[in-house]
């Protein structure tokens, strides 16, 4: 096993390509010197996470960084100041899509990619280099106005920096004996695209970027990272979108909640990103029905995730995790933290979190009997604001790792509000129970739905709320 922050001269990717810097890096703020190379790995070795900031984000970034055997490209690792302005792009580059063809007019279907880095700001308020892909599409837009923007955030890929989306973009699959890499996004990516819409995808706080662990599913990073993805898309060299461009957000699963998050939180963090819609499928809005969700599930690598993620970013957490994980599950956090999904479910599918504690209390239980915990994780609920502009909510009936009953309840939330909500269960059998099929179908049967909802809204058509049909619905 290799751990993420292990120095190699090795390669995947091959060697490290040239980058631009953009003219927006012009730095005047630190970038935070909070970078740890790996919380999980303090954990185990019994270290107070409280000195975070004793490690300069650059002290690791002067070598290639390799996790589980893939090289990470120089692009990737972060500079040591970051401008001051979110969603200003700091350096670009050539992205090559894995997937692609030719096109009869000589240009590359379905699109130009380019590789970004840009500023945004985390959960603690420091700021923080995030990077993604933006792809110019080949297909001209239909609809009225100017080419519009979708800003989409990606399901679950994983914790390891070789699970970056942007990544996966250029490598579809990619095995090496040490991990499995499937870029699934790529199917609703080239959906949009396919409606001349210019989509930016952003890899989340500290996937990809080799500076820090990957909060997952943390409320504020990811939508603050989504919204400032949108805002980094329009200074791309050669973007079509305009400032008058629409803008939508798109996500699924752990995406889904980014962009319900995003969607609350645009008035008072983005209020210059014009959003005209909002689909959030099988959002993870009460992380603390979803953690019981994932536990002993396939997913159960998941958990890890949020747990060392949560623990990093929040001292109340990270002192549950000190004073209640075991040896093995301190050992385990290390491990999850470079996997991807595929690794996950190799390595701990069907594990009980009651594994990795010294009690054998299951994780869940642990944070309800500590009230700090407990409301640190409830201050991760989405719901509690109203969201901007119309929004669709998708839940499988079924679904029993996101568990749906927590989905509709974010619908509910949102419709008491006076939010303009569509609202729409998917109705399918049972797959199979806490093996992922209840989750992960849906994504695909109501996946057409949703893009054709958001491109009524890029298009400027208005969405009549559902929410007088709640009552009525499952």
């Amino acid at each position: 096993m290799s751990r993420k922050r292990i120095r190699s001269r090795s390669t995947l990717a091959g060697p490290a390509t040239r980058y631009t810097a953009h003219p927006a890096a012009v730095t005047d703020r630190r970038s935070p010197s909070a970078g740890l190379r790996l919380l999980a790995g303090v954990v185990a070795a019994g270290t107070v996470c409280a000195g975070l900031s004793a490690v300069p984000a650059s002290a690791a970034t002067t070598e290639p960084v390799v996790s589980r055997g893939v090289t990470i490209p120089e692009f990737y690792n972060p500079p040591t100041e970051l401008p001051s302005a979110n969603g200003a792009l700091i350096r670009t580059e050539a992205l090559p899509l894995g997937l692609s063809i030719p096109g009869l007019d000589g240009r590359p279907m379905p699109g130009t990619a380019t590789r970004l880095m840009y500023k945004s700001t985390d959960s603690s308020g420091l700021p923080v280099a995030v990077t993604g892909a933006y792809i110019e599409p080949t297909a001209a837009w239909k609809g009225t106005g100017p080419r519009p923007l979708v800003a989409l955030a990606s399901g679950t890929m994983g914790q390891g920096d070789q699970c970056a989306p942007s990544f996966a973009l250029q490598h579809p699959l990619t095995l090496t004996g040490d991990t499995v890499i499937v870029g699934y996004e790529a199917l609703a990516i080239y959906r949009l695209l396919a409606t001349g819409a210019a989509v930016v995808v952003t890899d989340y706080v500290g996937l990809g970027s080799t500076d820090r662990l990957h909060t997952y599913v943390n409320r504020l990073d990811e939508a603050h990272a989504l919204l400032d993805a949108a805002r980094a898309a329009h200074a791309v060299p050669g973007a079509s979108i305009t400032p008058a461009s629409r803008t939508g957000l798109y996500g699924y699963s752990q995406g889904g909640g980014a962009s319900a998050a995003a969607a609350e939180l645009q008035p008072s963090y983005a209020p210059d990103v014009p959003l005209a819609g909002t689909y959030a499928g099988a959002p993870p809005a009460d992380l603390t029905s979803v953690m019981k969700g994932i536990d002993g599930s396939a997913l159960a690598g998941a958990l890890a995730w949020s747990i060392s993620g949560f623990a990093q970013a929040d001292p109340d957490l990270r002192a549950v995790v000190e004073a209640n994980i075991s040896t093995t599950g301190k050992a385990a956090l290390v491990d999850a933290s470079t996997m991807c999904v595929g690794d996950a479910l190799f390595g701990y599918g069907f594990t009980k979190s009651g594994k990795w504690t010294k009690n054998g209390q299951s994780i869940a239980d642990i944070i309800a009997a500590e009230p700090s915990a407990q409301a640190a994780l409830n201050k991760q609920r989405i719901g509690t604001l109203k969201p901007t502009g119309p929004v669709r909510v998708a839940t499988g009936v079924q679904d029993d790792i996101v568990p749906h009953a927590q989905a509709r309840q974010l619908a509910v939330d949102w419709c008491r509000k006076g939010a303009n909500v569509t609202y729409d269960p998917i109705n399918l059998p049972n797959l199979g129970d806490k093996i992922l099929t209840n989750h992960v179908v849906p994504l695909i049967t109501d996946q057409g739905d949703a893009i054709a909802w958001l491109t009524d809204r890029l298009s400027g058509k208005p969405s009549l709320s559902n929410c007088w049909t709640m009552p009525l619905q499952p």
